[in-house]
């Protein structure tokens, strides 16, 4: 029976991957702000098969609150063989150009409380010395560009994390999976103009990430072809991209 921990739990592209895990008979603790959102998740997982569902209303955002968080984790499940972290913001951009203050507390949701949650995480499950641990980043930490590149200079820095980590974790047989989504149609990016090639539904990126963390996958990107767009984004010399409008 698998024991599953997700962090943002209410999120579309979390409630996609816990479907899937239930349909598997999995028990879970689910975190997340709102405890009305949460409460009708665990109900819907409960209605596909999961064997045990308990919930956390907790704000992720708060760091000072994790060890709290994972020690839950711990006595709710014994042991964990995957744990997600799903949370985040899609900041606006012009909004944190223009306030420092915004601009930090967006960097503190999206790249130092997964970076809080996964050190402990990474504590607990060396420990056990088995499990799997899922990090949702994004494409967007490829390469800074001046239409998102605070929310993007979080990830990018998540991603380094997270190869630092899996590097520590691998000889003691915790995976570590990153997993960078390209447009995902959801309510974070309700205000974006959708349709055509690029965009996925959750849970067709759910379907991915359950895969990559059955197979301790590395790095995931979701759908796969956003590895080559962002591989040729990336090799764009300087001189060229700062004239583009990306």
């Amino acid at each position: 029976m698998k024991r599953v921990v997700i962090f943002g739990a209410t999120s579309s592209i979390a409630q996609a991957v816990a479907r899937r895990f239930a349909a598997d008979h999995a028990r879970f603790l689910l975190v997340a702000r709102n405890q009305e959102r949460l409460d009708a998740v665990a109900a819907d997982l409960r209605t596909r098969g999961a064997d045990s569902v308990k919930v956390l209303a907790s704000d992720l955002a708060d760091c000072t609150l994790h060890e709290a968080i994972i020690e839950r984790a711990r006595d709710s499940l014994q042991e964990i063989d995957y744990a997600l972290i799903a949370h985040g913001t899609l900041p606006d951009q012009k909004a944190c150009e223009g306030d420092a203050p915004t601009t930090l507390m967006q960097i503190g949701v999206n790249f130092l409380s997964p970076v809080s949650l996964l050190t402990h995480l990474a504590n607990l499950m060396s420990h056990q010395a088995r499990g799997t641990i899922g990090v949702i980043g994004s494409v967007a930490g490829d390469r800074g560009r001046q239409s998102n590149y605070v929310y993007g200079s979080a990830k990018g820095g998540l991603a380094v994390f997270v190869q630092g980590l899996r590097h520590r974790l691998w000889p003691l047989g915790v995976k570590v999976v990153l997993i960078k989504p390209g447009f995902v149609d959801t309510p974070m990016t309700a205000s974006f103009p959708k349709g055509g090639p690029l965009w996925a539904t959750p849970d067709k990126v759910a379907g991915d990430i359950v895969r990559a963390l059955e197979a301790g996958q590395a790095v995931l990107y979701t759908p796969w072809f956003w590895r080559v767009i962002m591989a040729v984004i990336r090799s764009v010399p300087d001189f060229i991209f700062r004239r583009t409008k990306l």
